[in-house]
Order: C-alpha cells, then structure tokens, then sequence
C-alpha cells in the first residue's frame, strides 16, 4: 500500500457496490471476525467440548481452514467483510516468526482480511517494521525475509492488501495517527464505519524500542472522536475494533464460547464500553485470549454487542448486522462464535494457501525439527497456589544458569515473566516425527518467541522485596493484575493472600540460597531485556545497576536442555501462599 494512504486519517472502500444481499429496505452485512491470531498458521491443537472435559477433543483451526470457512459465509452473503481486533503478528511460532511474519501478512491476505486494528503485539518490532507490514518490501537485515520465490508469492515481500487500523496511536512529531483511525466500506449504498484502536497500557507491555516516538490515547475519547468525524461523513453504523478484552470465570470450550458469565465485570473492556457514545453498534475486542458473546451497557444505558474470538484461528465470530437501507441506521446486530473445526466436512480448506505454508515450513524445517533436549513429562503453565508453573521455573532456570559465571553476569537468581511464557512442552511427540519426550527447537521458540536477550543487574534487598510487591495490584506501579514472577530454584518467599497492598510479602520469607534476603546487600539478578526495561509494570527493575546483557532467552533454554535432558518438571515450591 502507497505510504500515503498510511499517512491518512480515513480509508474509503467501496464495496458490495453490485449484486448485494438486500431483502425489502433492508441490507444484510455479514461480520466475520477473529482477534489474536498470533500467525498460527498451522492447527494450534485440539478444542475441549465441554468445559469439564478432560482432554481437549476437537481438531481446530490453521489458516487454511479459516480461509475455507471464509469463502464458504462469502459464498452465502456477497456482503461479507473480515475483521481482526489486533495482535495478528508477533509472538508467533517459527514458521511465521523465522521470515519476520510475513508468511502471515501473505495467507491473510489470500484468506481474505479486509481490516486489521492493530495490538500491543504488532509493535513487537518497531514502527518501522509494522510498517513495512503494510507497505512491502525486504527487511533491511535478515536475508529470511522475502522468500515468496520459494513458496510461490511475489518478491518483494507485498505487504497487506488489508487495511491496518490505529486511532489512539499517535505520532508525537506529527500528531497524528501511525495508520487511519478507521475506514468505511458501503454496502448497497450503506456506509458502514469501522474504527480500530489498541489498549492504551501497551507502552507498559512491549519494549521501550518498540513503541519509541509514539503516544497511546484513551480508547473511549477516540472512539467517541472518531464516531463523530464518521457521522459528518454519511457513516451512520459504527464498529469498533478493540485490542483489548476481559475475561469468563469459565474454562475455555466450545460449550462456553458464546456465554457471558460475570458479564465481564471489573475488565477493562466493560469500563471501555461504558464510556462509549451511543453511535457504537458493535464492539469485536480481543487481547485476553478468550472467546465470548456479551452485551454491555454504553454511556447512556444501551446495551450493545462485545465479543471476542479465543486466539490462534481456533474460534472465529460469525455478525448479522442488519441495516436500514434508507436512513442508513443498524436495525439489529446478532453474533455467534464459531469452532474452526478440521472435522467439518461442509468446509473445503484453501489448498493454496495450504501450499504456501507448506512452503515456508519446508524452508523453516531444518531449524524448527531439530532436537535440542527432551523432558520426562509435560511442562505446562497450569499454575500452583503461590502462582508458579513448572515450565515458567524452568525457563527462569535456565536463564539462571546461563548467566551465573563471573564472566557472564554472577548472577544468583533469575526471574521470568509469565506472559512471556507462551505455550507448554509435551511430553508426546509431535507432527516433526521427533518422538515422545523429544523437543525440537521450534516447539521451545514456541515457547518463548520473542527473542529477548539476558540481561543481568544489581538489586538490594530491598528491591528485590519491592520487585515481589510489584506484582501484585494497589502499588504505585499500577499492575492491573497480579502477575507472578517465575523465580529460579535458588529463590524462595511466602506471600499473603490476605495481605494489603504492597505489604503482602513477609520479607523474613525472601530467601536466595536458602539465606534470608538482607535489605542493605546487593545481589545479582537476571532477567529478560523486556522485564529489564521495567516490562508489565515491573519499575523498579529500571533501577537496578551494573548491567550486563548475555544471551537470547532461547539460547538460554536450549543449553539448559542440552545440559541437563531428560528434564523432569520441578516441584512447584519456590513460591508458598499463605492466608
């Protein structure tokens, strides 16, 4: 796309300008929408049925059958439009990461995405970078990118035929958004507007170079801003796309994806939402992973649809927007998630865009198929009741061991954060031949795909008491939610559920090598670059001195594994929960 049309504030697309799907006065759109896809170009996995299932049984997702059962919703209602409420690219696994996402960018745009508000996750490698997902073009580095001669795309790269989004993120030089702040498309003569903005917290949860130069406004005053500007234009139907979400009390399954228990009570979509003007017909949000099918109260009481599709191409949302064709107006608007289910024999899935990640992962294969260690049984995320798991301890671990030489950091314990664990290790072999309890290299990127550095620094005592704090919401740091550091084995401390905030630790409990903590000494910590530059919130991290920058994470982990295979999963004791 001409970097001009970047520089806009407003896309205009005409489509549906033909042969459309109108009854009577009325004109049918047909939403489909997915969040968080995180370039999860193959199956993710299975799907439980049932919440209380014990194993998930349904085979889900993969680009191919997304785009298949996009064609087959197209074929019933020309007046289709594809959405994404951000997070398409970045922590991706290796088939989609190693050629710098653009495998994903290229089988969106054959799968037919039309629109793209961007997440905290496509600014993983810089504004300049997100860009050049737009626009094309080779990286100006890394001779992966622009492989299309291979795998049977243009070269250069092509960039998306699709439209990224981003209201509330603003260029401070120009003032002005880095993308449009929304795009109309008109459908029978209807113009529909669409809005894309972020959560506002994503300078808190990408890396200081990633969002370098740009400024992150409240999402309700944008979308507000932006309704206005689209009603003075004739778009009298508003959607938003939002990268950001809340949370069920429900395990995840196809029996949950269209409930609403809690009704997203204390999430920052719900307070979002409220603040919403009454121009706001629909709200298609994502960033928490979760599938779910609301109804929120807006600024003045009128409830209007939120939803949000799981991740990773396992769920999508299937939208009956009717329109009123004379006055332009939403007359009613009915959702339905939707299992991206592979057993689905009315689905025919896209055997050319089957082809082009069959491509890539033919060019990935020698890297993402060897063998770096193996394990004894499954590291998950499943947390204890202090809030460790035992794939996060070994990650910290490893990251332990790598730099507790004198020469590479001196460290003495090793922190880890939990969003930055992305994916469990399992103990059965998988689709690489490699056999049960093998890992292969691209199931441990998969793991951790963000390809943070080590960086090893000086704390006191008390810091490392503050850092423990900091985990937790009420402290001035502002954690929106606890988040538990995953420590490495030669630390531990008790916490107190019942404590107030920022006193919860009983610091007698810091323990490092089994001495207690003493608040005046100084002590060599490692943690990752993000968390290192005060990542999730963790501010007090920004204070520590001495800094030695070491490894990549996955180096890290890779020599663990090579050192210390078959790991067995530790016992999840470091960190005790007390009443």
């Amino acid at each position: 796309m001409n970097p001009r049309h970047i520089a806009s504030a407003v896309a205009l697309t005409l489509a549906g300008c033909g042969i459309g799907h109108a009854t009577g006065n009325k004109v049918h759109l047909k939403i489909v929408a997915i969040n968080d896809f995180h370039g999860q170009l193959e199956s993710p996995g299975n799907f439980r049925n049932l919440p209380t299932d014990a194993s998930a049984t349904i085979p889900v997702g993969g680009i191919d059958w997304l785009a298949g059962s996009i064609a087959d919703l197209k074929a019933k209602n020309p007046n289709t439009v594809v959405v994404s409420a951000g997070d398409l690219i970045g922590a991706t696994p290796l088939v989609s990461a190693l050629f710098h996402d653009e495998p994903t960018i290229e089988t969106m745009n054959r799968a037919g995405l039309e629109i793209n508000a961007v997440g905290n996750h496509e600014f993983d490698e810089g504004k300049a970078e997100l860009l050049r997902m737009q626009n094309g073009g080779c990286h100006p580095t890394d001779p992966n990118s622009c492989q299309g001669a291979a795998v049977g795309t243009p070269v250069p790269f092509e960039g998306a035929t699709f439209q990224f989004l981003a209201a509330n993120v603003i260029e401070k030089t120009t003032r002005q958004p880095i993308f449009p702040a929304y795009t109309i498309k008109q459908y029978e003569g209807v113009k529909v507007g669409f809005i894309g903005v972020t959560l506002k917290e994503t300078p808190t949860i990408v890396t200081p170079s990633g969002v370098a130069g740009l400024k992150f406004k409240d999402e309700a005053h944008t979308i507000n801003q932006a309704s206005r500007e689209l009603l003075a234009q004739g778009a009298k139907a508003v959607v938003v796309l939002i990268h950001q979400g809340g949370t069920l009390p429900v395990t995840q399954a196809a029996a949950t994806i269209n409930t609403c228990d809690g009704n997203l009570d204390g999430s920052p979509i719900k307070s979002i939402v409220a603040g919403l003007n009454n121009r706001i017909d629909l709200v298609i949000s994502g960033h928490t992973h979760q599938a779910y099918n609301c109804r929120l109260p807006n600024r003045v009481g009128r409830s209007i649809p939120v939803t949000s599709a799981n991740s990773q191409g396992r769920v999508y949302t299937d939208i009956d927007m009717v329109l009123n064709k004379t006055s332009g107006n939403v007359i009613s608007v009915n959702a339905t998630n939707v299992v991206v289910d592979r057993r689905n024999a009315a689905i025919t899935p896209d055997a050319g865009i089957k082809q082009i990640v069959d491509g890539y992962k033919s060019l990935a294969g020698p890297i993402a198929n060897r063998t770096i260690g193996s394990i004894t049984a499954d590291l998950t995320r499943a947390n204890s009741a202090g809030g460790e798991n035992a794939m996060g301890d070994v990650i910290a671990d490893a990251q332990w061991e790598a730099t507790q030489a004198p020469g590479f950091g001196g460290a003495v314990a090793a922190f880890m954060n939990p969003g930055g664990v992305r994916a469990d290790l399992l103990f059965a072999g998988g689709a690489a031949g490699e056999g049960d309890g093998n890992v292969t290299f691209g199931e441990a990127f998969t793991v951790q795909p963000f390809g943070n550095s080590l960086v090893t620094l000086t704390l006191t005592g008390a810091q490392i008491e503050t850092l423990l704090e900091q985990q937790f919401t009420g402290c001035a740091n502002n954690q929106p939610f606890n988040r538990i550091l995953l420590p490495s084995a030669s630390v531990g401390y008790a916490w107190s559920a019942s404590g107030p905030a920022c006193d919860k630790i009983d610091p007698a409990s810091i323990k490092i090598g089994g001495v207690v903590v003493d608040p005046a000494a100084s002590y060599r910590i490692t943690v990752n670059s993000f968390l290192a530059d005060g990542g999730d919130n963790f501010s007090v991290l920004v204070q520590g001195g001495n800094r030695l920058g070491g490894a990549l994470d996955s180096d890290a982990l890779e020599a663990y594994f090579q050192a210390h295979s078959p790991v067995a999963p530790p016992t999840l004791d470091r960190i005790q929960q007390l009443p």
